[in-house]
């Protein structure tokens, strides 16, 4: 069943809902929708009370790391996290209370995939792969998606296809994948990007991007037929959007556990 999955984005220590695409080097290129007054932990106990699982915390870049911990310590053993994991902190991560890590630049030096590092990250987790996530967040080339790191700066070689989400599923839990050019715009989701999804991928999968209204949950559900799950970020009200209230998002979720 499609699910909402939230998410607490972080930037310079503060919860942030940015245009994924301005997230280069110079801070004159960044375009900020939202900059929260509340911390970390404050959504992390918002998403406990009302039992949201499955939500991201994902750090923009330096300086986030104690808010980060800040949230895993509200709610311990429920949260993932990603940005900078390699092999040598995604244990301690763990450890430090997330649920699950999350991996995209590190497994693409100079753009290129290392299955090596795939390996070492999995043998710094004694071999869990239900506690690691993928972020395939990708850009569009024409009918094409190609996997991109470095806060979705740097496009990779990998192109996102069924042989290579063949390829890399038996090795982690579930995708998390971002549609960078669609993330922050409020323009609607990448529904040929979730129909294929769908039809290739056999472990969960979150879609982030472009997300606008509590219907975008319909409108994933029927595309993806309920296999895909939907992050809404900068269209929710308590990110300062206007086109989603989290509580609708919240009752979604109920509904769909009792049908």
């Amino acid at each position: 069943m499609t699910r909402f999955r939230p998410c607490i984005d972080l930037h310079a220590g503060q919860v942030k809902q940015i245009v994924g695409g301005t997230l280069t080097e110079k801070d004159s290129d960044l375009k900020t929708n939202y900059v929260s007054k509340h911390s970390a932990g404050y959504y992390a106990n918002l998403y406990k009370d009302t039992n949201s699982l499955g939500a991201h915390v994902i750090m923009l870049g330096p300086g986030n790391e104690e808010a980060a911990r800040e949230a895993l310590a509200v709610w311990p053993g429920k949260l993932q996290v990603g940005g900078g994991i390699t092999n040598k902190n995604a244990k301690e991560w763990i450890e430090a209370g997330a649920e699950k890590v999350i991996i995209t630049s590190f497994l693409f030096p100079e753009g290129k995939f290392a299955f090596e590092r795939l390996q070492s990250v999995l043998e710094a987790l004694d071999g869990d792969k239900s506690k690691l996530v993928l972020d395939l967040s990708c850009r569009r080339k024409d009918d094409t998606w190609f996997v991109a790191m470095n806060k979705w700066q740097t496009i990779t070689e990998m192109e996102i296809t069924k042989d290579t989400i063949a390829v890399l599923q038996p090795f982690c839990s579930e995708f998390l994948i971002h549609a960078a050019d669609n993330e922050g715009l409020q323009q609607g989701v990448d529904l040929d990007l979730i129909n294929k999804l769908s039809e290739w991928c056999t472990i969960p999968v979150t879609y982030a991007g472009g997300a606008r209204t509590v219907e975008d949950l319909e409108l994933v559900r029927k595309a993806s037929n309920g296999r895909i799950d939907l992050t809404i970020g900068s269209a929710l009200d308590i990110f300062g959007g206007e086109g989603a209230n989290f509580v609708d998002c919240v009752a979604w979720n109920s509904l769909q556990m009792v049908q």
